[in-house]
């Protein structure tokens, strides 16, 4: 009898110790996963944070009217169209005496961005009384030396190793020791559109094609999936193979790779029915063929979760099939609808594949004003950025990504609110 006690014990030890090590091993899973998210989010915050901060230069500009070429009866379509970019150089060489030859010359003009020209315009334009005038003006700086105030360009490296060269970081550390060298948040990357120049680039009209993208996705996918998912599962007849069929494919196409929403999107509504590319209209059709079954997956989880009961008081009590769907099951199933609506849009609000097969890759500095201007959208800008050259735009793109990352967690925050502030208990 003692010797089958300890047996007992012995195997009841092995069993305890068997959970512990799968405990261990879970805790390990989930820290080597935050862990290698928190690297990764160090990671992007580190090299995204210096983007949200933009260099400017102050230049003492003689505004010179004879520079402009402008007489004394000038019109404001003459203002507009002067040789502002004649006067900025002159005050650098003004400001920089000592710069001889070709080479130096550009390199000074490119201490300035080339937004100083219609910078330059429109503070004229705006106030007439300046010209003949010695103005102090804040400029952007270039992409190059803003990189270099940020501590992106080592001085200590070869000339041949750095885009700064040594003449170049001479006129810096002058401007610096004169204070016209300074750094400001840089509000122009939330209010400006794309541009080639670093320095000048923004997302704001990504921001606004992502929203007019999901705009349409919404008003799309929502009564769609809502009222197919309430079809199949209030009303379609079970047992149907031809219900069968549609399940089975609703369920593997929640499963299909996303460039295959794209390139039925690019062969039916640009091929067949000819929708203009690049545009929010044509990217929200192709993300709702990508949403609508994940919608409808949750929503008929949503319905099926709804008891029975409740069904059968409303029919018992003379209430017709569609009135105790309608009146009793969707508004009861309403908040696991929206949540796994919520969800399915911030999924696609993350896509680039199914968006590059319809054209949305292409170069856009306008900000969309409609559902068919020509856009881009958030995840195909940070694309765009990743594949330039210049260092700048490095930084430009991790902070893009931040920007991303912030929408889909409250997007995934709003769904968990919603289910918590509406879910009800049976």
């Amino acid at each position: 009898m003692t010797g089958n006690t300890e047996k007992i014990k012995l195997k009841l030890a092995k069993r305890y110790a068997k959970e512990k090590r799968f405990r261990l091993y879970g805790i390990s899973a989930i820290a080597v996963s935050i862990a290698f998210l928190l690297s990764l989010l160090i990671n992007i915050s580190v090299t995204g944070f210096p983007a949200f901060q933009q260099t400017y230069v102050n230049i003492d500009v003689d505004i010179d009217s004879k520079l402009l070429n402008l007489n004394s009866q000038y019109s404001e379509q003459d203002l507009f169209r002067a040789n502002y970019s004649k006067v900025i150089k002159q005050s650098l060489k003004t400001m920089f005496p000592g710069v001889k030859g070709r080479k130096q010359k550009r390199a000074l003009r490119q201490l300035v961005s080339k937004s100083a020209i219609y910078q330059l315009r429109d503070f004229v334009i705006n106030n007439p009384s300046v010209l003949d005038t010695k103005q102090s003006l804040w400029f952007l700086a270039r992409d190059d030396v803003d990189v270099f105030m940020k501590g992106g360009i080592d001085r200590s490296l070869p000339e041949s190793d750095r885009r700064l060269k040594d003449f170049q970081l001479v006129w810096v550390d002058k401007l610096l020791a004169q204070d016209r060298l300074e750094k400001r948040f840089n509000i122009g990357f939330f209010t400006e559109g794309d541009s080639r120049e670093p320095e000048q680039a923004g997302i704001k009209g990504a921001i606004v094609g992502s929203l007019l993208t999901m705009l349409v996705t919404m008003f799309m996918s929502f009564p769609i999936g809502v009222a197919a998912a309430i079809y199949l599962e209030e009303f379609a007849p079970k047992d149907n193979k031809w219900v069968d069929l549609i399940e089975i494919n609703i369920n593997n196409l929640a499963a299909v790779p996303s460039i295959v929403f794209g390139l039925l999107g690019l062969a039916v509504f640009i091929g067949l029915f000819g929708v203009p590319r690049s545009v929010p209209l044509i990217g929200g059709l192709v993300l709702t063929l990508m949403t609508l079954p994940t919608i409808i997956i949750t929503s008929r989880a949503a319905l099926k979760a709804v008891p029975p009961s409740i069904r059968e008081a409303a029919l018992g009590l003379g209430a017709s099939r569609v009135q105790t769907t309608f009146h009793h099951v969707v508004p009861a199933a309403m908040p696991g609808i929206l949540t796994g609506t919520i969800i399915g849009m911030a999924q696609a609000l993350g896509e680039t594949a199914p968006l590059l097969m319809i054209g949305m890759v292409a170069f856009i500095a306008n900000v969309p004003q409609g559902i068919t201007d020509p856009s881009t959208v958030l995840p195909v800008q940070i694309y765009l950025w990743s594949d330039s050259p210049e260092r700048a735009f490095t930084e430009r793109t991790s902070a893009a990504i931040m920007v991303l990352l912030g929408f889909l967690i409250v997007m995934n925050f709003l769904a968990v609110i919603m289910r918590k502030k509406f879910e009800k208990k049976w």
